[in-house]
């Protein structure tokens, strides 16, 4: 009789998975992703007011005007190279050297560069550079800290319209 016993109570122990208990845990899987997601778009909307810019109607107009000018930048054919390194406790040099599309050194250049942190309100560091030897451009930043930095380079020329523009990932070390 023990045996009989032992397999009854194993038989009450032991619980079949049906079709109906699939049913119920794919209902109720499904339904607490559908309330996460819920929620997720609830705070997205709530968060965002979807205005990107207030200027949309004049930053598309002017969106052709960038695409020209980046069409001549590339047609120059200049190359521009910027580096950041530290001179000092707290300064830091910005180099630029410029060449044209024959590799010689372009003179006369009026070179601007401007530093900001990546993701910070902090105020971006602006800096006019002045040319040593010719095609070379440096100026020194103080109080400038160490990380990463986003090196925005602008190159005029002396003729009309001759500009150079690039953005540039630098760190600066300790």
């Amino acid at each position: 009789m023990t045996s009989t016993a032992d397999t009854m109570t194993q038989a009450r122990t032991e619980r079949k998975i049906t079709g109906r208990t699939v049913l119920f845990w794919m209902i109720g899987f499904f339904t607490v992703i559908f309330i996460a997601n819920a929620i997720f778009l609830h705070l997205a909307w709530k968060s965002f007011p979807g205005v990107v810019t207030e200027t949309a109607y004049e930053d598309g107009l002017a969106y052709n005007d960038a695409i020209a000018a980046s069409r001549e930048q590339a047609a120059r054919d200049w190359s521009v190279s910027g580096e950041i390194e530290r001179a000092g406790a707290e300064a830091a040099r910005v180099a630029v050297l410029a060449k044209d599309a024959d590799g010689a050194p372009l003179s006369g250049l009026t070179v601007t560069a401007t530093l900001r942190r990546p993701a910070s309100p902090e105020a971006p560091v602006v800096v006019v550079l002045q040319e040593g030897e010719t095609g070379r451009y440096q100026a020194m930043v103080n109080d400038l800290a160490a990380g990463n930095w986003i090196l925005d380079l602008e190159a005029l020329g002396g003729r009309e319209g001759d500009a150079f523009k690039s953005r540039n990932r630098v760190f600066l070390s300790q």
